[in-house]
């Protein structure tokens, strides 16, 4: 609590406390001692203090806010490039000499929606495909990506992994071509016709019923978490996609925008 401070009226001695002494000790007369009251804002007082520190909170707070609001069309305007840049991978589109977005809109023409699925419907070198957004679980955190089907609906024409937290060297080699590039040519169901997705399994081992790939060696949990993935997304979400139903059609798809005048002819793939 602040100190009030006394000042003698005889001798002009201060005294600070909360009360004034009874008797000067300088000139030893008895009451004497004036209250001085500090004229404007008394920057000592509890009140001022509250008073100033629920002011400067505020003034963050907004000015948090402003920033958020500022920044937010950019970080979107990143998380759609991302995305654009990943869909392109899966569609081994070499995108490094030109304008990712742009090259996606020239390709990427369509979003059909299934339930809460989404299936983008993009035309390369003439050839339909279909990119499938997956979602799944790994070693340290989740792990995602894009894969691409040929117009049969059964075909792997490319795949591109992400991942959040895997280990260096071992589970974030998901990401990297030579593990990507096992996938393309497999097909997603057996000779009956039923999706039964592709397997990941360790080097030696077979799966009965399904093509399959090479798990990445030291990193089992990854490498399964993969394999889970597709086959959760497939089996079980993109069962009226991969079964022939009509989706919706995206009114409005501002990621397909100008889509439908691209020549997808003018970008290179990876093949």
């Amino acid at each position: 609590m602040a100190q009030k401070k006394f000042v003698c009226s005889v001798c002009g001695y201060v005294h600070y406390g909360d009360a004034a002494p009874e008797v000067c000790p300088i000139c030893k007369q008895s009451g004497v001692f004036v209250e001085e009251k500090k004229k404007g804002i008394d920057t000592n007082s509890n009140t001022y203090t509250i008073v100033y520190s629920t002011i400067l909170v505020v003034i963050v707070a907004v000015l948090l806010a402003v920033v958020s609001q500022v920044l937010s069309p950019r970080q979107e305007a990143n998380i759609l490039l991302d995305k654009q840049k990943q869909i392109l991978g899966a569609l081994k589109i070499d995108y490094s000499t030109g304008n990712p977005a742009d090259i996606y809109m020239a390709l990427v023409n369509d979003t059909l929606t299934y339930d809460k699925q989404e299936v983008y419907v993009a035309n390369v070198n003439g050839e339909t495909k279909y990119i499938l957004p997956l979602s799944g679980k790994g070693l340290w955190g989740g792990i995602g990506g894009y894969l691409a089907l040929d117009e049969d609906k059964n075909t792997i024409y490319g795949v591109n992994f992400n991942h959040e937290s895997e280990t260096p060297g071992l589970g974030a080699k998901i990401v990297e071509p030579e593990f990507r590039s096992q996938f393309e040519g497999k097909h997603i169901r057996n000779a009956e016709g039923a999706v039964v997705s592709v397997a990941v399994l360790k080097a030696g081992k077979h799966a009965d019923g399904q093509e399959q790939v090479d798990a990445i060696s030291g990193a089992t949990i990854t490498s399964t978490g993969v394999s889970t993935m597709l086959h959760e997304e497939l089996v079980n979400n993109y069962q009226e996609f991969l079964a022939g139903e009509a989706g919706h059609t995206a009114e409005s798809d501002p990621t397909a925008e100008g889509g439908l005048t691209g020549e997808a002819g003018q970008f290179n793939t990876e093949d």
